[in-house]
């Protein structure tokens, strides 16, 4: 059975409130640098990490502090600046490198930065790699990025993993003990990406056979990643 099998279609409740964020040598820093907003240097944060590592449960926790409205970098236009600027003037830009090399989406996110500056505002941009890996063609979009603090959610060890992955289950209301957690995580790819699509299989087990997951349900998982 392949892992588009399992993989049955039911969303999660995912939880982001601030006290389900999982604190570890791999966040710590990226939470400590949210925490000293508005301080940030040129009033701008970019939060780097890879796919499914809590950037989008950092920015949540911040949006509630900050009042920022959010706009996703691909949806980026001119003709959408003026209505992307909330009366707070802070603003969350998410996946902000899937602006680099879009001429109207360079521009606009250039707009939006020099907006929020002039109004005394904040900008937290979240992306999968640090700006200067972006292939940013705007040399006043790259000055503007280059001058603005970042910070990186680190590689996950096996403690933060068996964490994620309990959050993960926890979310989708599935109980799992901490030795099938274990078993899991020792034979995962070390990766965020991982745990959240062995979380998405377990659910789509678990709500397929009405039953609670165990070591059986757990290898089927895993033998379904690695025929991918």
């Amino acid at each position: 059975m392949s892992a588009e099998q399992l993989a049955l279609a039911f969303p999660a409740a995912e939880s982001f409130a601030a006290e389900d964020f999982i604190l570890s040598p791999a966040t710590e820093e990226a939470w400590r640098w949210l925490a000293l907003w508005p301080d940030w240097p040129a009033g701008r944060l970019v939060l780097v990490g890879p796919e499914a590592s809590g950037k989008s449960h950092l920015g949540a926790i911040w949006r509630r502090r900050s009042g920022a409205a959010v706009v996703p970098a691909a949806a980026l236009s001119i003709a959408g600046v003026p209505h992307q600027i909330s009366a707070t003037a802070h603003l969350l830009v998410e996946n902000a490198e899937a602006a680099a090399g879009e001429p109207e989406r360079e521009r606009a996110l250039l707009h939006l930065l020099n907006l929020v500056s002039e109004h005394g505002g904040t900008v937290l941009l979240t992306a999968r790699l640090p700006a200067p890996r972006w292939l940013l063609t705007l040399p006043d979009l790259r000055s503007r990025l280059m001058a603005s603090a970042s910070v990186a959610i680190g590689a996950p060890d096996e403690a933060l993993l068996a964490a994620v992955l309990a959050k993960h289950l926890a979310d989708r209301q599935l109980a799992c003990d901490g030795a099938l957690l274990r078993y899991l995580v020792a034979r995962l790819p070390r990766s965020f990406a991982a745990i959240a699509h062995a979380a998405r299989l377990l659910d789509g087990i678990a709500l397929a056979e009405g039953r609670r997951i165990g070591r059986a349900q757990a290898a089927r998982v895993l033998a379904a990643l690695a025929e991918d």
